[in-house]
């Protein structure tokens, strides 16, 4: 694999430009490679890798199609997918080609392909894509966020009891602690929801369809560009990447300004199984 060059001032942001151009219609065109997989798949079934651990041959499909694109047009870049892998690079795309594979399969319209790039350890470009809707959204670090071309914002929601919040959830963590996290919201007043899709969950939050967004561990193509589209929004996150994320995933943290310390108090000992100070999870 290429490794990136070092590229600064001026360089760095036409080069993200043209990146960025690239990405947006890049990740449109692997929407109808997933489109496609998704009609078959809801007309022939689905296999599984293990328990609740859904197959398809989409997955496959959308990241050649991306790891070839990317090799193309950005040869010096690093490419980190779920279903091949990748390493480490100072540019690296980071992608996940169908995240809601449980919903893709059931024939749920609620999926989608999730594509980060972090330069030298930072998250500067994000897009997620639900074909079915035909729901881009899209950030870029300092730059804000976007669905579909139009701004997007927060909630502004500032009463717990007026909050609707996800929960991840994965079969590598005990269901007692989500359980636990679960009660913790709930009897804070807030709504709990899984629309089982992490990455749609963070766009969501970004866009103010939800308050927030938590999971005890997620991987890297999961979450990284949704955690910088609830930045770019003016929402609140945990530093995903300073724990180590890239390489290793972590929990992950995302809500609204309003509603963020309260989340946070819910979640300090329940979900994230972290020592109390004062109440309040450490922040990223």
């Amino acid at each position: 694999m290429s490794v990136a060059r070092p590229i600064t001032g001026p360089s760095k942001a036409a080069e993200l430009d043209r990146r960025q151009v690239f990405l947006e219609r890049t990740i449109r065109e692997a929407g109808v490679i997933a489109s496609r997989g998704f009609a078959d798949v809801r007309d022939n079934g689905f296999s599984l890798k293990g328990p609740q651990d859904f197959l398809t041959e989409t997955d496959g499909a959308v990241e050649a199609f991306l790891r070839d694109a990317f090799a193309a047009s950005c040869a010096d870049d690093g490419f980190l997918g779920e279903e091949g892998g990748g390493a480490i690079s100072p540019w690296l795309w980071v992608v996940d080609p169908i995240d809601g594979t449980a919903n893709f399969a059931r024939g749920i319209p609620h999926y989608c392909i999730s594509i980060a790039l972090v330069v030298d350890g930072v998250t500067e470009l994000g897009a997620i894509l639900n074909p079915e809707l035909g729901d881009l959204y899209c950030a870029r670090r300092g730059g804000g966020t976007t669905c579909n071309g139009q701004p997007v914002r927060a909630a502004a929601t500032a009463s717990f009891a007026s909050a609707s919040v996800e929960l991840g959830w994965s079969n590598r963590i005990p269901n007692a602690r989500y359980l636990q996290a679960l009660a913790a919201i709930l009897e804070r007043g807030a709504n709990v929801r899984r629309g089982s899709s992490g990455a749609l969950a963070l766009a969501y939050v970004a866009a103010g369809h939800s308050d927030g967004y938590a999971e005890i561990h997620m991987n890297a193509w999961d979450c990284l560009a949704g955690l910088l589209m609830v930045t770019e929004a003016g929402g609140v996150v945990d530093d995903f990447l300073a724990r180590g994320g890239l390489e290793a995933g972590g929990p992950v943290f995302a809500a609204a300004p309003g509603i963020a310390d309260e989340l946070r108090r819910s979640l300090a000992s329940d979900l994230f199984g972290t020592e109390r100070r004062d109440g309040v999870l450490p922040a990223g």
